[in-house]
């Protein structure tokens, strides 16, 4: 079974297996998410596209929805994207696993669920524009998507200018990845960021 193409109902033993090692879910859970992957595919084409996504209850009412459907259309790490913007179940699974709790057995085991990689892909979900930076723009449209009409204008950019001269160390005007992950050391980000998956 190629993934994506030549659409297969079920994965090999050998498969289960990569993809336990490589994500750190249990072979029942990689059989869960793939019954989920093919419920999802309702013209069983082996691939998801972005809104087959859309129609997930949860991130429909997630505000920063958008912005968790488009981790899983990130082409820069080149795994499972293809051109037409198609996600295929190894994909599916690699960017869930970053939301899997991290066990304290396992921990530093698996570079998909690291503190560093939830770190990274929280980075990512505030660098609107992916210049590997975040600006004060970024950062306000993040917050407007989390906040909505709850907040005026003036506070949205209140907090917004607040946050950017608190974590800017260097005071460049962005924040960098670094400047990110410090301000972040305070938070157990890798139980925060962490689904428990049946």
């Amino acid at each position: 079974l190629t993934m994506g193409s030549n659409f297969s109902t079920t994965l090999r033993k050998e498969e289960t297996d990569e993809i336990e090692s490589e994500t750190g879910f249990t072979a029942k859970q990689v059989t869960r998410l793939y019954s989920r992957f093919s419920n999802l595919d309702k013209t069983n084409k082996g691939y998801l596209e972005r809104q087959d996504f859309q129609h997930i209850p949860e991130l429909a009412i997630n505000p920063l929805g958008e912005r968790i459907i488009d981790a899983f259309f990130d082409e820069s790490d080149g795994s499972g994207v293809d051109q037409q913007a198609r996600v295929n179940f190894r994909r599916f699974i690699c960017v869930l696993a970053k939301f899997r709790p991290v066990s304290a057995a396992r921990t530093g085991e698996l570079r998909l669920n690291t503190k560093a990689q939830k770190l990274k892909f929280a980075f990512d979900m505030y660098d609107m524009d992916k210049d590997e930076k975040i600006s004060w723009e970024d950062l306000t449209k993040v917050l407007q998507m989390m906040v909505g009409s709850n907040v005026t204008s003036d506070q949205l950019n209140s907090i917004a200018t607040c946050t950017m001269q608190e974590i800017d160390a260097n005071e460049d005007g962005f924040i960098s990845y670094e400047e990110f992950c410090t301000a972040m050391d305070s938070i157990k980000i890798d139980e925060k960021m962490s689904i428990r998956f049946l």
